[in-house]
Parts: C-alpha cells; structure tokens; sequence
C-alpha cells in the first residue's frame, strides 16, 4: 500500500475551494450520523436482496441508454401468464422476507396480464413494484389499476431538467411532459414514486435542477444511474472517471436534502464512507479528495438552490451488487447477474431460480472479492465495494477487472485506521 497522502495537501487535481464547507459538512451540523453504508439483513450467498425481472422488451420509445434495445412489438418467446406466476413462485421460495420484486421492461404496460401478474403476486407475498415508461399508456387510470392490484412503487425517468434535453435523450417529443404528469398522478393514486437518471455528459449540468425537482415534487428516492455501455448505451459518450468522482461526491452532498443513491457506482459507498470520516475529521473533502472543476461547478449550482443543507438524514448506499444480491431474470427467462451484464447462469423454464443464484458458477465466482484484479483487487475497499462488474465486462470483456470509472489509488485515503473500523464491520456483514 501507498502511504498515506497529506490530508492538509491538494492531491494532484484540486486545490481546496473557499466557500465550500457548510453546515452540511461542519462537524457540528447537528445532523445526525448514521452508518455511512448500510448491510442486508440476510446472507446474499443464499437468497437476494432483489430480484428484477423483465416482463418484456416492447416499448414504444426509443431511449439512447436502453441496455434491451426495446423493440416496438412483443417477443413471442416471452414467459407466458402461467411461467411468470411460477417465477414469482420460485422467488418465495428463496425464504422468509421474500426479495423485493420489481417488474420492468421494455414497457411493462406492453403486457395486457400486468395487472393480474401484480394481483398474484402480492397474494404470494411478494411487493411488486413496476417499472413503466412514460408512454400513452401511463395514465391516471392505469396507475390507479396498478395501486388497487397491489403495487405501491413505481420509477420513472427523468433524464433532464427541460423538455428538450429529456425528450432528445428519449428518442419522441411530449415525454417530459408526460413524465411530469404521470409522477403527480401517480402519488394521487398512493403510489410512491422513484425518479432514475442516467448521467451521461450532455445531462451533467441539469443534476442539481433535476435534484430541485425531486425536493419540490417529492420521492420516495433518487437513483442516479452511471452509464455501463450496453445495448443503445455503447453510443453514448461515457464520462471519465475523474468526472465520475465529482459526481458521485456531489450526490453525497445533495444526500442531506433529497434521498439519493447511485446504481453501477458501486464506488459510491467508498466515497460514503470517505465522507464521513473526513467530516468526524472535520477535514476538507475537496483537497482530501482530489475533487475537480465538475465537483465545484455542480456544488455552487446545489448551493443556490438550497440542495446542501443538513434537512434530513442521509440514505446510506446499501452494500448489494450483481450476482451478490441482485439477480436479474429475463423476458425469456435467461437468469444473470444483472441486466446490464449479461453473463447467462441458466434459466428458470429448466432450473429454479433459487438452484441457479446459489450455485452456478457466475454467481458464486462474482461474490468472492479474491477474484478481483488490478486496482479493485488491490482496495482497501473491495469487500464493500468491488467495483461495477458490468461495466468492468462491457469495456473490457473481463468481469474481475478494475472498475474503469474509479479514479482512486488504493491505500491513499488519509485516515486509515478510522477506514479499517468502517470496512470491518462491513466485511464481517
């Protein structure tokens, strides 16, 4: 390991800016302080946190990012009625406190059965929530169908603060609008409503405006999405890692206004945890870190909208990734750790969903962190975060290799001692 770097030195691509420690980053905040990762309550070697399942990929957009390359009409290879209600008859079978069941797409409104499928799956004791796009479909009738069958969550997309930019990203014109429509619909209907963003570098300046949004309009949660080039998304420009740390730090920051968290950014509960021991330090995170241009620009824009203040308590990242929590199962039935990696494990026409998590080999390969190589082999950090195995395959073809968004150098965080309490516990969970 490298020693330690200089916690009162810049580290190479930022000087500390004046201005930038507030109240939700002074050690006296009066914010409380809980674990800065959080850990399932079950052992993911034996059943999943998650399970998400895509009913089909029709949809009638023509998203940039779509890792299905969703196709207007239905593939008739699909699981039929009876397959799916058998699938979520494999996922109770997984134990008690049965995994979440999220139920996505393509569009799954493309599907005529998605009611009854909701209807049978909370009557075997799964929570379903559904994932749909913002198409004519979603109305305030279809979401009042879909609360009254048993779903209490949706997500929906918001890939940009205006019109032009969200409707540019989704392939039609009138989706924003209809965005906003149906996220107010939808929390009329009682649903709870989580908004995804994919960050991509023609978006990077409407995160904090989007952020607004979601403070004034409310959410159950925030996902920021990191691009892994898959499907569509091999066309779109990725950013760098450097930027990806100044994103992810910025999502930190706004964490004490809005809930937030970051899918495929698995380095987003190491910066959870630098974070909060450099507040305990009462340490300046941007020189601590290395924080660049991007990180200031986003911080001032979070700053005047009121985004960095210490109104609520901060959502840790949970400690789950593919294969390691997370199973994903498609409109075929193929099963594989993720649905942006698309490693085949079996499929449950010809093997239960809970034989094919536990044992096959992709599985039980991506839960042993001694797999990981180059500078996630060599972290500190590894067992708690490990870095996107997706997109680890998709730009290189090896899912052991180094996360390529990461910016970090092992064994350079300052404070190690106070690091090793944190990975201790998180290794031991």
């Amino acid at each position: 390991m490298n020693p330690p770097a200089n916690p009162a030195a810049p580290s190479g691509r930022e000087t500390a800016v004046p201005g930038m420690t507030d109240a939700a980053d002074a050690p006296d905040a009066g914010e409380r302080r809980p674990r800065p990762v959080r850990h399932v309550h079950r052992d993911v070697a034996t059943a999943p946190f998650i399970v998400i399942w895509e009913a089909t990929r029709a949809c009638p957009l023509a998203c940039l990012h779509c890792r299905a390359e969703a196709r207007p009409d239905r593939d008739p290879g699909e699981l039929t009625t009876a397959e799916a209600v058998g699938l979520m008859r494999q996922i109770t079978s997984f134990g008690r406190s049965a995994p979440l069941f999220v139920i996505t797409g393509g569009d799954p409104f493309e599907r005529p059965d998605l009611y009854d499928l909701v209807r049978r799956a909370r009557e075997l004791g799964l929570s379903p929530s559904v994932s749909p796009s913002a198409t004519p479909a979603l109305t305030a009738d279809s979401l009042t169908r879909l609360r009254q069958a048993g779903t209490n969550v949706i997500s929906l997309s918001l890939d940009g603060a205006t019109a032009a930019r969200h409707d540019d990203f989704r392939g039609f014109g009138g989706v924003f609008g209809r965005t906003l429509d149906a996220w107010q619909r939808a929390r009329e209907a009682g649903l709870k409503v989580q908004i995804n963003t994919t960050v991509t570098r023609t978006n990077l300046m409407d995160l904090p405006d989007i952020a607004r949004l979601i403070r004034d309009r409310g959410a159950l949660l925030w996902s920021l999405f990191l691009l892994v080039p898959t499907g569509r998304g091999r066309n779109l420009t990725s950013l760098t890692a450097a930027e990806t740390e100044d994103v992810l730090n910025f999502a930190y920051d706004i964490g004490a206004a809005v809930p937030v968290k970051a899918t495929e950014a698995h380095h987003f509960r190491r910066v959870a945890i630098q974070r909060h021991i450099l507040h305990e330090r009462g340490a300046d995170h941007v020189a601590a870190l290395g924080l660049g241009p991007l990180y200031r620009s986003l911080r001032r824009r979070a700053v005047r909208s009121g985004l960095v203040r210490a109104t609520r308590t901060r959502r840790p990242p949970i400690d789950v990734g593919a294969g390691r929590g997370l199973v994903f199962v498609s409109h075929t039935g193929e099963v594989s750790p993720s649905g942006f990696l698309p490693l085949p494990a079996g499929n449950v026409r010809e093997r239960p969903l809970t034989e094919i998590y536990r044992a096959s080999p992709v599985f039980t390969a991506l839960r042993d962190p001694d797999r990981l190589t180059g500078r996630c082999g060599a972290c500190e950090f590894r067992t708690v975060c490990g870095g996107s195995r997706s997109r680890a395959y998709a730009t290189g073809g090896d899912v052991f290799a180094e996360e390529p968004w990461c910016s970090y150098t092992p064994g350079t965080f300052p404070y190690q001692d106070e690091l090793a309490g944190h990975l201790g516990t998180a290794a031991g969970a």
